[in-house]
């Protein structure tokens, strides 16, 4: 006796992260800081925790996204992005992005690369 294979099911179309304002596919995502009801939940599961640390990712599909240099940065808990009311802003200060990394000189590779290898 033989059993036939089985057809796969079809993908949902809504596989995946969603927009937080319309349900639609995710295209983009930023992140907030934790909520207080957001970081209680998230203290049942991890029990020293510090608050400033912890963010959540903030998904949004392509009509509802913020700009790209606000979703490079971390939003404030309250920030309510993405809110119909603010696009393509949020009604919050994000945090300062960090500076950036200073770019290698072929000294700094060159004292980590092997014998053989250069930049």
């Amino acid at each position: 006796m033989t059993i036939a294979p089985q057809p796969m099911p079809a993908p949902s179309p809504m596989a995946g992260p969603v927009c937080r304002l319309c349900g639609e596919r995710a295209v983009v995502h930023w992140q907030r800081r934790l909520t207080e009801a957001e970081f209680a939940a998230h203290l049942t599961l991890e029990h020293a925790a510090v608050q400033a640390e912890y963010t959540t990712v903030v998904f949004a599909c392509a009509a509802h996204a913020i700009t790209l240099d606000a979703a490079a940065r971390v939003h404030q808990a309250t920030c309510t992005a993405p809110s119909a009311r603010d696009l393509p802003g949020c009604d919050c200060t994000p945090e300062p992005a960090p500076p950036p990394d200073p770019e290698p000189t072929a000294a700094d590779v060159a004292a980590v690369l092997p014998p053989g290898w250069s930049w």
